[in-house]
């Protein structure tokens, strides 16, 4: 007897489809693991990047306005209309906290110079 041709056909594509279904299983998951690995840590990375300046900027700019309304506020209320007492009360401050920062610094060894 001879073999038939049409089960010959089947048996070659259902081995060809088994194969390719492989192949597409296998790239799928090297696909998953180098975005597990990379992308994803890169991702990361870039929105914290992102994230941190723009929190930076923003608390620069609302420092800086609070600034401008602390002095604005006690030069009108405060100080009535004396802009130079409220920036010697600021100075003050900033010289006080400078001076105790100052004192907590630790001192330099003679083999450090």
């Amino acid at each position: 007897m001879a073999a038939d041709p049409d089960q010959d056909r089947a048996g070659s594509s259902s081995t060809s489809e088994e194969w390719s279904i492989k192949a597409i299983d296998a790239v799928d998951s090297v696909v998953d693991v180098v975005h597990d690995k990379v992308v994803r840590p890169a991702l990361i990375v870039g929105r914290a990047a992102v994230f941190g300046t723009l929190i930076a900027v923003v608390s620069l700019v609302v420092l800086a306005l609070l600034g401008v309304g602390l002095v604005r506020l006690l030069d009108v209320y405060a100080f009535g209309g004396r802009v130079w007492a409220s920036d010697a009360l600021f100075g003050a401050i900033f010289c006080g906290g400078g001076f105790f920062v100052w004192s907590l610094r630790t001192k330099r060894r003679a083999s450090d110079n």
